[in-house]
């Protein structure tokens, strides 16, 4: 039976460790959300970038992905990145299947500070760290999603494409949300070095400006 009490009380503490404390849980995904806080972010900009995924969770579109699912319910996290080992995890798996779970992601996303600033690009370390999170979830799903958003290309640790086809020979499925606003080509280089697996997609937004829609778009995607 699928493990209803929604995490939001926890502490921030490694999202890892949350699985040896939490009975398995059934959902239709797993989702980690990776959120680029490099020396390219501007606070005003890492600050646009977490305000898209609280609207997003709080808009009743997104709920109804999740509850049009077989098991009506995600596992969701947060985790900031930067270098290759420099990813910090703001927010702990949560259980999202109903609007009171949706509003407790939305709420903690939006208490969470910004704890990372600089130390490269290195998409190939986050896709390493969520893989792991992932393989250490407590839920159960039929697909396992690492969602990648960003405005540079890997420029630190070992390629990004290698990272990306060891998480996808792992089963885990990894999407993309290129930010435009630094590199104006960055969408074709996740074309070809991030996303990957089965059903593997990304959404694009132009500037920080329209990360807010793009996030919901891709999230709805992801979800349905």
């Amino acid at each position: 039976m699928r493990r209803r009490a929604v995490l939001a009380a926890m502490p921030l503490v490694p999202a890892a460790l949350v699985a040896v404390t939490v009975q398995a849980a059934e959902v239709d995904l797993v989702l980690v959300l990776a959120v680029d806080a490099s020396g390219s972010v501007s606070n005003e900009r890492f600050e646009l970038q977490k305000q898209g995924y609280v609207r997003a969770f709080r808009n009743p579109r997104l709920l109804q992905a999740i509850r049009g699912g077989s098991r009506g319910g995600i596992a969701v996290m947060m985790t900031q990145w930067t270098g290759p080992a420099l990813q910090l995890d703001v927010v702990p798996w949560h259980d999202v299947h109903d609007a009171a779970g949706a509003e407790a992601f939305a709420a903690a996303v939006a208490a969470a500070p910004r704890a990372l600033f600089g130390g490269g690009t290195s998409i190939s370390g986050v896709i390493n760290h969520a893989a792991g999170l992932i393989a250490l979830a407590p839920f159960t799903a039929a697909r396992r999603v690492i969602d990648v958003s960003g405005d540079g290309a890997n420029n630190r640790g070992r390629p990004a494409e290698e990272a990306r086809d060891g998480a996808v020979s792992a089963g885990i499925t990894i999407n993309g949300l290129p930010i435009l606003a630094v590199e104006p080509n960055l969408d074709a280089y996740y074309r070809n070095n991030v996303i990957g697996g089965p059903g593997a997609f990304m959404i694009v937004a132009e500037d920080y400006g329209q990360f807010a829609e793009a996030i919901l778009r891709k999230l709805i995607l992801e979800i349905a």
